[in-house]
């Protein structure tokens, strides 16, 4: 039997990149997996493919920066799978590439925090009674090493090139978010972890990087920890990443 047989989870910007690799994974595991994307057209399309790989797959419309599509998303897995055991929040994006922080665009980093972190807590929020109602509950909330404060500061810092404030600060956020849920569900069973999956060839990286199969695999991990798994960390492939 697969470790995630009869789990149900829900993947946020499951249609592309990282996260259609989340949802493939989940579902070679055993799981049920609900593939949410904004966009109805193209979230059909990759559960078709994924589907056409005999994986138990699902569309499920959900716009993270849209109260009422999150709404009505929640509704839907109520009365549908009627449970949720797996939330990967994922969605994100990243519209600045190498501006420094003085030159960065204001309403960009607004517009960025709308879908990164606003976006990332109301959908936690939305579906959180029905994480809490599950045996073993997973949150995996997808960062970045480019968000850890002591991996970008200073000169000689391994990623002190990088110059995307929106997208490197909203992913500090994620990081902090995390803590705070992971802590107040500390005496539940519900897990909460941040995933580091590193530099990945897609749209957000330009192409560049390794196959979003390999970074997918850190999430999919924490999705399926056991209940001696971490909590309230962020994690890689080689484990506990510092903050």
């Amino acid at each position: 039997m697969s470790e995630a047989t009869g789990l149900v989870a829900l993947v946020t910007g499951g249609n592309k990149g990282i996260g259609f690799e989340i949802v493939r994974g989940l579902a070679r595991a055993g799981a049920t997996v609900l593939l949410g994307a904004r966009n109805a057209e193209a979230g059909e399309a990759a559960a078709g493919k994924l589907r056409g790989e005999g994986l138990d797959v699902q569309f499920l419309p959900i716009d993270v920066t849209d109260a009422a599509s999150i709404a009505v998303a929640a509704r839907q897995i109520e009365n549908g799978p009627g449970r949720l055991d797996i939330l990967v929040n994922n969605a994100a994006i990243s519209p600045e590439h190498g501006v420094p922080p003085s030159a960065a665009d204001v309403n960009l980093l607004r517009a960025t925090y709308e879908t990164n972190v606003f976006g990332l807590v109301a959908v936690t929020q939305a579906m959180l009674p029905l994480l809490r109602a599950a045996p073993k509950g997973r949150i995996v909330n997808m960062s970045t090493g480019l968000a850890s404060l002591k991996l970008t500061s200073g000169r000689d810092a391994p990623f002190s090139f990088s110059r995307l404030l929106a997208y490197n600060s909203s992913k500090t956020a994620v990081n902090a978010v995390t803590v705070q849920f992971a802590n107040e569900l500390l005496d539940s069973a519900v897990k909460v972890n941040a995933a580091n999956p590193g530099l990945c060839a897609t749209e957000l990286s330009d192409g560049k990087g390794r196959p979003p199969s390999e970074g997918a695999a850190v999430a999919i991990g924490l999705a399926l920890i056991g209940e001696d798994g971490p909590t309230g960390g962020l994690f890689g492939d080689q484990g506990q990443v510092p903050w």
